[in-house]
């Protein structure tokens, strides 16, 4: 058909209709998730929102170029949290998308030795992805909890040792032939309740680096039998925590280049492969211990942690250019952000007279209630989907994974899973409005605070971190309220000012813990009774109110 014999008007037609459906593919190629996309989630331990260079400009003095690049490659979010200010309950909420108070888990971390957290039937990220073909791995740090074949008799030969946790006091040199008798028969057996048995087809990783056993776990097994103590010199200067069972000549140096090694090989391995990947990475850093690799020691100028801070970027950016080499980055989804902030117990006085404030502009470090224990980085990257360079500030937790993962998936999240969960597909593809109206989120004594909005509800006096829950000194009320949009920093307690506003925050609390779930749905029971309350009325010389003196 020849087209100069056309009316004019049939051809601006056609054109329009071009114009039209060339435009309509162009935003499809923007807008659309990409069908299962592969997933790497890495999570740092103990990383401040101030420690990573685009969050804190003016007050960030370790350089982060990996992170910054990420950040201007996808989105980077400035108002994402934590369920705690510590590190079980936060993971325990991260892969499943429901707050860890609902758990057993009331105040505290899983200790050494602990049972598994995480329910056997409880659906998690790995096994909603699992569902849908996804092979999935984690590597890294788990500290939720493991079924360890050790009977009531053999327990007091695997702990005891001393050290600055779990024991205390002067620490053991030498054990008896009891001891690596019982250690011999253990570590030779499977291992209960962890990775493998919570949706991952593989695990390695060292559950807790500075804690026994010293040794990698492979899947359901230790790698070599721990038949030593740790040397006694690796428990001080933020090294280990307690002493016990280690392989002969552990060295805490050659966790983090080991975990990333093994990261790289799953990516490698996993984009030559039909099905998706799922890669969790739980790095062990910048978290005690403080053991830098000789390429970064001395090259923040800010002490040991800033430098693993460093190192940790480094361990971000190998992972990335694997992905990168593997040519499978364009189909990836990848994930960054942190457990909780800032651990004020290694160095950050001496780091923030020099310049560097790990918590950035809040109030807080790891453990609080207040915004620098759970406001955390928070940086998503997805080719196709996510805008590079761009910034969201709404309210978004890492419970919120779960209920995105199945909005991705186009599959919905059965009425016991995700409880809390909100999708972040919208603000992914660029819209700017509330999925979630509220965020629970705890200090390491069980202290809750409430979001809502602008408004900050915490339910009870100070932190509720390392530096307790003691009642004011002055007559200013038990319970706390900010005006995050006015003040940042959490530095003028409104409580006093706006009883009404305390009381309808107190009433959301205990809707939402009553309910059983945050999000529309039927309603559940939580595991235990939740007594949210207990330090707006507390003691506080009652010990139990207390939070744990132990370090992780």
């Amino acid at each position: 058909m020849n087209n100069t014999n056309q009316p004019q008007a049939v051809k601006s037609a056609r054109l329009l209709l071009f114009a039209f459906l060339a435009f309509s593919c162009g935003q499809s190629q923007v807008s659309a998730a990409p069908a299962r996309p592969n997933i790497i989630l890495i999570l740092a331990d103990d990383l401040g929102y101030g420690d990573v260079q685009c969050y804190n400009p003016q007050r960030g003095k370790i350089p982060t170029p990996n992170l910054d690049q990420l950040a201007s490659q996808g989105m980077r979010f400035t108002d994402a949290h934590t369920s705690s200010g510590v590190c079980s309950p936060t993971r325990y909420t991260l892969l499943t998308g429901r707050y860890h108070w609902r758990t057993s888990l009331q105040a505290g971390i899983v200790g050494y030795l602990g049972r598994p957290l995480i329910a056997p039937d409880r659906l998690t990220l790995a096994g909603l992805l699992k569902q849908h073909g996804y092979r999935t791995a984690a590597i890294g740090k788990w500290h939720l909890g493991w079924d360890w074949a050790i009977t009531p008799a053999q327990r007091p030969l695997f702990a005891g040792f001393g050290g600055k946790a779990g024991g205390g006091g002067e620490v053991t040199t030498s054990v008896s032939d009891a001891h690596r008798a019982a250690w011999k028969e253990v570590y030779a057996k499977p291992i209960g309740g962890g990775p493998i048995t919570r949706g991952f087809d593989t695990y390695f990783g060292t559950d807790v680096p500075n804690w026994p056993p010293y040794c990698f776990i492979e899947n359901d097994r230790t790698v070599g039998t721990p038949t030593e103590l740790l040397a006694p010199a690796r428990l001080a200067k933020n090294q280990a925590s307690i002493q016990g069972p280690a392989l002969k000549d552990w060295a805490l140096e050659t966790i983090l280049p080991a975990l990333t090694d093994r990261a790289c090989a799953v990516i490698e391995r996993g984009a030559k492969q039909a099905e998706p990947f799922f890669l969790y990475m739980p790095l062990t850093s910048p978290h005690t211990p403080l053991a830098v690799n000789k390429e970064w020691q001395g090259k923040s100028g800010l002490g040991d942690y800033a430098d693993l801070v460093m190192e940790t970027d480094a361990t971000v950016g190998r992972v990335l250019a694997a992905l990168e080499k593997s040519g499978a980055a364009d189909k990836t989804l990848v994930i960054f952000t942190s457990d909780n902030g800032c651990a004020p117990y290694i160095g950050v006085k001496e780091m923030e007279a020099k310049g560097h404030f790990p918590s950035g502009p809040l109030r807080g470090y790891k453990a609080d209630a207040w915004e620098g224990g759970h406001r955390v980085p928070f940086i998503v990257r997805w080719p196709g989907v996510v805008k590079p360079g761009s910034r969201c500030d709404q309210l978004v937790m890492q419970a919120d994974f779960m209920a995105t993962f199945a909005d991705v998936l186009g599959t919905k999240l059965p009425p016991t899973a995700g409880e809390d969960s909100f999708s972040l597909l919208p603000l992914l593809r660029g819209e700017d409005k509330v999925i979630r109206e509220h965020a629970i989120s705890h200090g390491s004594s069980g202290l809750a605070s409430l979001r809502q909005g602008q408004w900050k509800f915490i339910a009870g006096p100070a932190g509720g971190g390392f530096g307790g829950v003691a009642a004011p000194k002055d007559n200013s009320p038990r319970a706390q309220l900010y005006d995050l949009a006015t003040d940042l920093g959490e530095t003028k307690n409104l409580a006093a000012e706006k009883p009404e506003l305390v009381a309808e925050l107190t009433a959301v609390m205990d809707k939402l813990v009553s309910e059983g779930r945050s999000t529309p749905g039927a309603k559940q029971a939580n595991d235990v009774p939740v007594n949210w309350k207990r330090f707006l009325t507390a003691d506080p010389a009652n010990k139990k109110a207390q939070p744990k003196k132990a370090k992780e």
